[in-house]
């Protein structure tokens, strides 16, 4: 099972990748990042995805219909990724499930000329289920 920078380097495998980080939306620390970072600063991009994140999983109104937003095991965060789109690129935030209270996603930046979003999505969904934190 790939580990945090094997994890990033596939995502940036990708068509269209820009840059790809491991964030934990707690601290708003980047674990690992390659490629570029939005505005040009991994820690400050990382800052503002974890805010993102934090708010889409503290959301009542995300929760699953059941309103159970921790799932079946209690681990799952109450949203599985989150897309954010601008007039050049996409930012494609996935939450990774892990048997612990997991507090990290990944997140990849993807230009919108070149990436294909839904494969992208495909593609991170695989690798964070994959992912190995520790």
């Amino acid at each position: 099972m790939p580990g945090i920078d094997e994890s990033l380097l596939e995502a940036m495998r990708l068509p269209g990748a820009r840059g790809a980080s491991v964030v934990d939306w707690i601290s708003g620390l980047a674990l690992g990042a390659v490629g570029d970072a939005p505005g040009g600063d991994v820690e400050a991009a990382a800052a503002e995805a974890a805010e993102l994140a934090r708010l889409a999983t503290e959301s009542g109104a995300l929760a699953p219909v059941g309103g159970d937003p921790g799932g079946p095991s209690g681990k799952e965060p109450p949203v599985q990724d989150l897309i954010i789109t601008n007039a050049d690129s996409y930012h494609l935030l996935r939450f990774v499930s892990t048997t612990f209270d997991s507090t990290v996603f990944v997140h990849l930046w993807l230009d919108r000329a070149e990436g294909n979003l839904a494969l992208a999505r495909i593609r991170l969904a695989d690798m964070a289920d994959r992912l190995v934190l520790g």
